[in-house]
């Protein structure tokens, strides 16, 4: 099997362009997938909001070590706070929520997808900006 080395730099040229982490290529029987890492400085690190405290490991990548139950979103797409717009928030910091309690919405593809508490606890910080968009599995909620 040749790899077209044109078809990786061009799918690498749209990682940068559309500030993306992967991208995948699929043609026939053959699959392309391309990805990429952020590496924070130590400046950016410093400056992270809601950042308790951080690790560097030895492939240069940065991990956030948190306390807390955290709450991830189980789908790519974008975060919403509340139903509509101008509506009352799902959650606010410091309120007690239930397992099965809806803590966000993430929007994909058009379809409103509901984002339940898995544990109680109360909020301890949220994690993304309403209308901010999320990749799966980021966190998106910590309780205590």
């Amino acid at each position: 099997m040749k790899i077209d080395k044109k078809i990786i730099k061009e799918l690498t040229d749209y990682l940068n362009e559309f500030d993306l982490t992967e991208i995948e290529y699929t043609e026939k029987d053959t699959k392309i997938k391309v990805s990429k890492s952020k590496i924070l400085s130590s400046n950016q690190i410093s400056n992270s909001p809601g950042m308790k405290s951080q690790e560097k490991s030895t492939s240069d990548t940065t991990q956030k070590m948190i306390s807390g139950i955290q709450i991830t979103s189980p789908i790519i797409g974008t975060a919403y706070h509340a139903p509509e717009p101008g509506a009352k928030k799902f959650v606010e910091l410091g309120k007690k929520i239930k397992k099965g309690d809806t803590v966000m919405i993430v929007e994909a593809m058009k379809t409103m997808n509901h984002v339940p508490s898995t544990s109680n606890g109360v909020v301890k910080e949220i994690c993304v900006k309403d209308g901010q968009p999320v990749e799966f599995g980021q966190t998106i909620i910590i309780l205590e």
